[in-house]
């Protein structure tokens, strides 16, 4: 039961658009009936509350570098908009069946969004710029949690998969099981701080390629990490175990990937200074096997099963909703 409670919990967020863990939204919170942008039912949801929701909307759109266009916010608008609607019917459903959350669950989730913040004062901070407060903040995780709890009971048994649903999955997508090369390496650094001048340069470039003389003669590399190393990965012989591509300095990783298992690098230069590699190993493109996949898959299919009747859902509750939108008088 938990790990469907947990299902329909992440599906709420991203099925839904929910954004009220990150940011919350205000809907049916009590606002004056100026700045109104739609009415559920009678319970206003209001402009304040749609600008915020929007507002965290697109600083996710500009975090991801992806800007907007008119034509993509006024869509973008729309899905907010819907998004709290949608948000509003599924609270109003919960509160007729009498859903009950306790005080103390409350509390344990608001301690959780806090933990987010290295310190209080930047919490209060981050509040603040949202124009809320914590009263707000605990309403609006009481409302999450309600509704989360009411769509547990409505949605039991909805989002069972069978072995044949996930075998035949599986099958059919094996390009997305792909695990990509990746090699394996250790290597040994010489620092050269950010803005350093050409002397200080040319003593670490000397420094290293001291160094990779001896390993010609044949000393060993693990030995030599440990003695003149100075990332932290000296301390295992300069062991930076398994990775794949992009994640190293791009002349780190292409001198990596070009060298033969045994083999030790030229001079290699990158933000962080002067590296010597030795490749240890390398483990060409494969695929996950079922047995490894079988239940991420599981997990996947029984998301969006349980997705598609939550919308189903809503969208009978919008046919017998009073539903009024008052967005684009709000925007004239």
């Amino acid at each position: 039961m938990q790990e469907k409670r947990g299902v329909l919990f992440w599906m709420v967020i991203v099925g839904l658009f929910l954004t009220w863990v990150a940011m919350p939204a205000l809907a049916g919170e009590a606002q004056p009936p100026e700045g109104k942008v739609a009415a559920v039912n009678g319970s206003v949801i209001s402009r304040v509350s749609f600008d915020r929701e929007l507002s965290g909307v697109r600083q996710r759109f500009s975090s991801m570098g992806k800007p907007l266009s008119a034509s993509k916010l006024q869509e973008l608008e729309k899905k907010v908009l819907d998004n709290l609607i949608n948000i509003e019917l599924l609270y109003q459903q919960s509160r007729k069946v009498r859903t009950k959350v306790d005080d103390a669950e409350v509390s344990v989730q608001f301690e959780t969004l806090k933990k987010r913040f290295p310190t209080e004062a930047e919490f209060k901070n981050a509040i603040k710029k949202m124009k809320l407060t914590e009263a707000i903040m605990k309403s609006q995780i009481r409302r999450g949690i309600a509704i989360q709890r009411f769509l547990d009971k409505k949605m039991l048994g909805k989002g069972e998969v069978s072995e044949e649903e996930i075998k035949a999955y599986y099958d059919r997508h094996t390009y997305l099981f792909k695990k990509p090369e990746q090699v394996r390496a250790s290597h040994i650094l010489i620092k050269v701080e950010p803005g350093a001048n050409e002397k200080n340069k040319a003593k670490a470039r000397k420094k290293i390629e001291k160094i990779r003389q001896r390993l010609i003669r044949g000393e060993d590399f693990g030995a030599l990490a440990k003695e003149f190393s100075q990332c932290p990965s000296s301390a295992k012989g300069g062991d930076l175990k398994y990775f794949g591509r992009r994640q190293m300095a791009k002349p780190f990783e292409d001198a990596a990937f070009a060298l033969k298992v045994g083999e030790l690098s030229d001079v290699v230069e990158t933000r962080f200074g002067y590296h010597l590699i030795k490749l240890t190993d390398k483990k060409p493109v494969s695929t996950y096997s079922y047995k490894d996949m079988k239940d991420r898959i599981r997990k996947n299919l029984m998301r969006e099963k349980i997705r598609v009747e939550v919308s189903n859902y809503v969208q009978e509750l919008k046919r017998t909703a009073k539903i009024e939108i008052f967005l684009e008088k709000d925007a004239k």
